[in-house]
């Protein structure tokens, strides 16, 4: 099985970065220097090169008719700048004849040109490379009349040299900052690490039940943003977490009694003598069971609800075909068989963003709490009112006490009408979605009864 490698730390990563940059940057400047720096020692050598080629042309004197050179010093003084290399010279009157040279028996094929001033060309010197420069000086006198020719050469070992020092001059310096810069990296790096290092330490020695936001004071501003994605999440996680300490310790709270109670009905039922107390003890165990149906049916519901809060992608809804839905499945026949149910929706779209499934929910349980503790005729309906989306359920009766409607919405809270079946999570069901998609449950009493809605932000109008 292959070796997982450890992944490398930031540092390195950025170190390494840095690394490249200067890296790239020495590569550059170390082609643009020499680049420089050849063309500075042509130049240089050139110039001595042309001082040593007029200095022998100025020094050409017409004797008996014939050009006579007396060569100078100054023009081997000039050569002589360049120790190393070889050197050539040679004279020549017109159509070639030789006048003076080191080597009358070696030509140096000079390229052909109509320019009167200095020509330089690179050619080979006993198969080394070397550089040239041509200088033609006229004569228009009695006893001669032409051209002469000084050609002046020397090898490029100097140039070389000279190209290489200029290189290393301009770049040893550039290497001692190149090394402090990547010293300072180093340092800037581990001191802007260091707040990430202390975070994970922090992480590291938490309780695994601690899901409390961290603290994003005095971080920079990178750190503070991720903080704030992983205080978001934390807190969503603490929800979901606490959402299933609730669905476990209300199941073994709630389920208790009903099991105990449908054991004990079951018994009773078993041991009765007569059909009469048979069928009695039937059917509060046929009661109890949909009271247990009821609760656990609600319990799945809510957690579904608050999961979907924060996991179920925002949407646009439409309120009136949630009412829509909730009236056409006819769920409620099975609660409340023969209950006039009413709809009452306009044609103009009530538009608000959430999750359809926890909208569907919540009316299905305000719907089912007025059809178990309101008076019939039952109505739903949605409504936009300015920037409030409403979806509501109106039942004809009086409604509850004003001290019993200001605890409605708690979990397993019944009012002293409930009947047996109520399970007392309805309202709190309604309350979670309103808090999810940050609205509110309003009751109230109007005529011809009570309405309860769900009220939450619409979505602005679209022309």
């Amino acid at each position: 099985m292959a070796e997982t490698r450890a992944p490398r730390s930031l540092a390195t990563r950025v170190l390494a970065a840095v690394f490249l940059l200067l890296l790239l940057g020495a590569l550059l400047v170390t082609g643009s220097t020499y680049l420089n720096g050849r063309q500075a020692a042509r130049a240089a050598y050139d110039r001595l090169l042309l001082g040593a080629a007029q200095d022998i042309a100025e020094s050409i004197r017409v004797q008996g008719g014939a050009p006579f050179v007396d060569l100078p010093v100054s023009a081997f003084e000039l050569l002589a700048q360049a120790p190393e290399d070889r050197i050539y010279y040679d004279v020549r009157g017109h159509g070639g004849r030789f006048i003076t040279g080191l080597d009358p028996t070696l030509s140096i094929d000079a390229p052909a040109t109509d320019d009167t001033g200095p020509a330089y060309f690179d050619a080979a010197l006993h198969g080394e490379p070397a550089r040239f420069v041509r200088v033609t000086r006229r004569f228009a006198e009695r006893a001669f009349s032409g051209e002469v020719e000084v050609l002046v050469g020397q090898t490029r070992r100097a140039r070389q040299a000279l190209t290489v020092q200029l290189v290393v001059d301009a770049l040893w310096p550039l290497a001692v900052a190149g090394a402090v810069l990547m010293a300072i990296s180093w340092v800037v790096t581990r001191s802007a690490l260091r707040p990430l290092e202390a975070l994970s330490e922090d992480l590291a020695r938490r309780d695994p039940q601690d899901l409390t936001p961290m603290q994003t004071d005095r971080l920079p501003a990178e750190l503070q943003v991720m903080l704030q994605a992983m205080n978001r999440f934390m807190s969503r996680l603490d929800r979901q977490v606490e959402a299933m300490r609730n669905l476990i310790s209300d199941t073994a709270h709630q389920l208790r009694t009903p099991v105990a109670a449908i054991r004990v009905q079951a018994e009773s039922a078993q041991a009765a003598t007569t059909e009469q107390d048979r069928s009695r003890a039937q059917e509060r165990l046929l009661a109890r069971t949909r009271s247990l149906g009821t609760l656990l049916d609600q319990l799945l519901s809510r957690a579904m609800v608050i999961h979907r809060t924060d996991s179920a992608p925002r949407l646009p809804v439409d309120l009136r075909e949630v009412a829509l839905e909730i009236l056409e499945t006819q769920d409620h026949e099975l609660l409340a068989p023969g209950v006039e149910i009413r709809l009452e929706i306009g044609e103009d779209p009530v538009m608000v963003r959430a999750d359809a499934f926890s909208l569907r929910e919540a009316a299905r349980n305000l719907l089912s709490n007025a059809l178990r503790h309101g008076t019939p005729p039952v109505t739903i309906g949605a409504e936009r009112h300015g920037p409030q989306a409403v979806l509501w359920v109106r039942d004809c009766g009086e409604g509850p006490s004003h001290a019993t409607a200001a605890r409605l919405g708690e979990r397993f809270n019944r009012s002293s009408g409930s009947r047996e079946e109520g399970a007392g999570i309805g309202l709190s069901i309604v309350t979670s979605v309103a808090e999810a998609f940050d609205g509110t449950v309003e009751m109230t009493r109007e005529a011809p009864g009570f309405r309860t809605a769900l009220v939450l932000p619409a979505e602005p109008e679209t022309p």
